[in-house]
């Protein structure tokens, strides 16, 4: 079974046009009558956006001059694969410290 997911791609074509800070991007938004508070901005750079409003996205895309194929990259997940946040995680045994567990502690009595 295949599951569509997504990249997103806003902090490096950022990067690609120069600009390295998030603030950059707030008054070239307000320019164009979003407003949204430094802590959003930070967020929608970096971190994956799950709900984007068209007109921010229409906006992004006249600030940084790009296509949508710029900023998001459709990617297809296997079913069952794990995700990149699990495999950071050392859910499993295949990563360096992932088969790595403490051991179990032993409580012994205290003498009076």
């Amino acid at each position: 079974m295949r599951k569509l997911d997504y990249r997103w791609h806003l902090r490096r074509v950022m990067a690609e046009r120069g600009m390295f800070s998030t603030t950059d991007l707030l008054p070239l938004l307000t320019e164009r009558g979003i407003s949204l508070s430094t802590s959003q901005v930070y967020r929608l750079v970096v971190e994956r956006p799950e709900r984007l409003s068209l007109k921010i996205l229409m906006a992004l895309l006249d600030i940084l001059d790009c296509t949508m194929d710029d900023l998001i990259e459709p990617v297809v997940v296997v079913a069952g694969a794990r995700t990149p946040k699990a495999a950071q995680a050392g859910g499993g045994t295949d990563g360096a410290l992932g088969g790595l567990r403490p051991r179990q502690a032993r409580i012994t009595g205290v003498d009076p």
